[in-house]
């Protein structure tokens, strides 16, 4: 009896978790199919799902239209560049919370976190004219600047969880044997925390590279990323859905492919030290 009620319960437990997989999913599916729509199939009603001509034009049209390789390459510099600065900035002050904390390491983590709850709104005029009086508007390092300090808080709080789960013994081994400070974070730390420290990366460079708000608004031509390049798409003129919708799969396929070859490591660091 106890072993029917276990696998019902697999059973349940597993459709489940393929409603919600596809839930989910649904949207991206729909976004590529209809960009191999027209653009009178687009928009018919009620929605075609399979039954419909396949055309890549809206393809053709959104290449010969728009530089989509600049716009890929700087999002791959734009989000490399503030998730590897974020990185390098953060880990330091992740050990010094794990490992030699004070009374408000606590409190200054929480206030690291509460500033993700700021709409970004509020602080966009002031950003925006220092932006401008240091020369940085439309550029590839604003950006880099700026995103790197919005996700800046969710990095140091990842890595300090990851660093939290190594035993404090072996860093003071390690200082008994002489090591430096530069020593025990490079080659004792990091090595040991490559699960968790890669897995924060990939997930930086995805919020980094699905940024759109500081991107639409601090970028014009020069250092526009493929968020822009979707948001061209939507004219005076109207809504174009199926050329929009090839826009925005050329956009998302490269962190979709990323995240697909990728999600062993992503996994591996996200159950780091769950169990011991």
């Amino acid at each position: 009896m106890a072993r029917a009620v276990t696998k019902n319960r697999k059973i349940i437990n597993t459709a489940a978790a393929w409603a919600v997989g596809l839930l989910i999913f649904f949207p991206i599916l729909w976004t590529v199919l209809t960009s191999f729509k027209t653009e009178a199939t687009a928009i018919a009603d009620p929605p075609v799902f399979l039954a419909f001509d396949w055309t890549l034009e809206n393809y053709s049209v959104v290449m010969e239209r728009s530089d989509y390789m600049r716009f890929l390459w700087n999002s791959v510099i734009i989000a490399g560049g503030s998730t590897i600065l974020g990185i390098i900035i953060a880990v330091p002050a992740a050990w010094s919370m794990a490992f030699v904390p004070s009374k408000r390491t606590k409190d200054i983590l929480l206030w690291m976190l509460s500033t993700k709850m700021l709409p970004a709104v509020g602080v966009l005029y002031p950003i925006y004219l220092m932006f401008i009086e240091l020369g940085l508007l439309d550029t590839q390092f604003g950006l880099v600047i700026v995103l790197m300090l919005i996700n800046l808080p969710i990095i140091v709080w990842m890595l300090y969880t990851y660093f939290k789960e190594i035993p404090g013994e072996i860093l003071e081994a390690a200082r008994m044997d002489g090591a430096s400070l530069r020593e025990e974070v490079l080659y004792i730390l990091t090595p040991m925390a490559i699960p968790g420290i890669a897995s924060t990366l990939l997930l930086n460079v995805i919020l980094a590279w699905n940024e759109a708000f500081w991107t639409l608004n601090l970028t014009a031509a020069q250092a526009a990323p493929l968020t822009a390049f979707i948001a061209s798409y939507s004219s005076p003129e109207g809504l174009f859905y199926a050329k929009l919708s090839a826009a925005s799969t050329m956009a998302i396929a490269p962190i979709l492919v990323l995240g697909w070859f990728s999600q062993k490591q992503l996994v591996s660091g996200l159950t780091f030290g769950a169990v011991k």
